[in-house]
Parts: structure tokens; C-alpha cells; sequence
């Protein structure tokens, strides 16, 4: 059966001691994780796994890209991967799915964009990413009927009326929160990534997502970020923050000039 590479990130072999961590984690597919050096620069390496190419094609791409389960064991490992060497170095994770023809093509990959690694890896050294989402929930008061009974209709549209108030107080709150937390993270990060709300079967949390955001912030004022955050919506009824983190950095990896383009065939 034919192979291919899976690369999972670029990172920093400082000590020269990455192959021992990668060697302890099973990567996609459970396969082995190796490193691929630069020949211009043995430190900065590359993460990969050799994968079956049926898996791996465009065409089976498009298919298990619809398959949500498959998805989640592809993104789990590569996770994996990326955090295991996230605790012992900086690393700047690639795009899942990332795959050249062979450890070849990786290495002549990292050659041809090593200076602009290089630079990448040296501005996130000691940045994490924290994850803030804002979720509002508005549901209807229980005890509102969904009809009006006979004599109540007064009593209805009352009850209707508060209702509906209520869900706009809610969402003009939520705009002051968020407000809030930007101010509260700007003190301490030193950027911010917004991404499209979760919705449907993304959404993992009760409530509706208003906001979804990454702050690269240095590790040293992880706590203060997270305390400052998670209090900017204290004592308000209906809305909560989620902080999640510390991570690697994904959602500033990597600037246009230094985003690979998976390859699976070709030169």
C-alpha cells in the first residue's frame, strides 16, 4: 500500500531532543510520528506521520471531510501531536490534512519557506492561544403558556410582552460583555483571531454562540487572562464566557508567505 506524509506542524529542535517526544505519541491512524529536518537548518523540523495514500487523496479528502466522526479522530491526533511537542518547544501548527508525496517533498517544503519559519516560530516563542467563546441563553419563562386559555389573553400578552423584553436586555448585556472582554484581553494579549460563531452540530455548548475568538497571549499572563476574562459577565443572568486554553497556537500559526499547500501529487 502506498504512503504519503501527514505533517502536523513546524517547530523549533532546540535541544535536539524532539524525536523522543514525537516517538511516545501515536499519531493519525495511530501511525508513528518522525521528524523531518531542514537541510539548511537542522533545528527547525517538521512532525509527520507516513498515512495511507487511499485516505489521503483529494477525492477520498472530499468524502471523509463530510464524515464528522472521521474528522474528529484526524483532529484528536493531530492535537495530540502538536501539544506533545507544544510542552517541550514552540511549534506552529500546520493546517489538518496537510500531506505531501513524501518525506522528500516536506523536506524541500521547509527549505524553500525557512526563513519565513524561522521568523514565525521566533515571534510565538513563549505565546499561547486562549479560546473565548459567549454563549446568551433566552429561553422562555416555564411558566408561559404557548396558548391563551379562555380569560387569560391580557394575562398572555403580559406575560409575552416581559418575554420579549427580557431577550432584548439579554442581547443588549451581550454587547457590553463582549465589549468587556476585549478590553480585558487586550491588557494582555498580544493578538486576537475572530471566528465564525458555532452553530448546529459544531455547537458543543447549551446556549447560542455570539462570539468566538483566539487571543495570543504570553504564557506568563495566562492566569490574569483567564481571570480577568471569565469576570467580565459576573453576576449577569443569561450570558456565560468560556475560557479554554492554554494551546498551542493555531489560529495564528502561521502568515500567508508561510502556510504550506498540501500536496498529493505532483512535483
Amino acid at each position: 500500500m502506498t504512503d504519503v506524509s501527514y505533517v502536523y506542524g513546524v517547530a523549533r529542535d532546540r535541544e535536539g531532543r524532539l524525536d523522543e517526544v514525537v516517538a511516545e505519541v501515536p499519531g493519525v491512524a495511530d501511525a508513528e510520528v518522525h521528524l523531518v529536518r531542514s537541510e539548511r537548518r537542522t533545528d527547525v523540523v517538521a512532525a509527520a506521520s507516513a498515512v495511507p495514500a487511499v485516505d489521503f487523496n483529494e477525492a477520498a479528502l472530499r468524502t471523509h471531510l463530510e464524515d464528522l466522526q472521521w474528522l474528529e479522530a484526524v483532529a484528536r491526533a493531530h492535537h495530540r501531536v502538536i501539544e506533545a511537542l507544544a510542552a517541550r518547544t514552540t511549534v506552529m501548527p500546520l493546517r489538518l490534512a496537510t500531506v505531501y508525496l513524501d518525506d522528500d517533498r516536506v523536506r524541500a517544503m521547509l527549505d524553500e519557506r525557512l526563513a519565513a519559519f524561522d521568523r514565525r516560530l521566533a515571534d510565538l516563542d513563549g505565546l499561547v492561544e486562549w479560546g473565548v467563546k459567549i454563549y446568551v441563553d433566552v429561553t422562555e419563562a416555564e411558566d408561559a403558556p404557548s396558548e391563551p386559555s379562555a380569560g387569560s389573553g391580557r394575562e398572555y400578552l403580559r406575560r409575552r410582552r416581559a418575554v420579549r423584553h427580557a431577550h432584548d436586555d439579554v442581547y443588549r448585556a451581550v454587547e457590553e460583555v463582549a465589549a468587556r472582554v476585549d478590553s480585558a484581553a487586550r491588557g494582555h494579549a498580544v493578538d486576537r483571531a475572530q471566528h465564525r460563531a458555532q452553530q448546529g452540530q459544531l455547537l458543543t455548548a447549551p446556549g447560542e454562540n455570539v462570539v468566538n475568538d483566539a487571543y495570543l497571549v504570553p504564557a506568563d499572563h495566562a492566569e490574569a487572562f483567564r481571570c480577568e476574562v471569565e469576570g467580565s459577565a459576573r453576576g449577569l443572568t443569561g450570558i456565560r464566557i468560556d475560557v479554554t486554553g492554554p494551546w498551542a497556537p493555531y489560529s495564528f500559526a502561521a502568515p500567508p508567505e508561510t502556510e504550506p499547500t498540501p500536496r498529493n501529487g505532483g512535483p
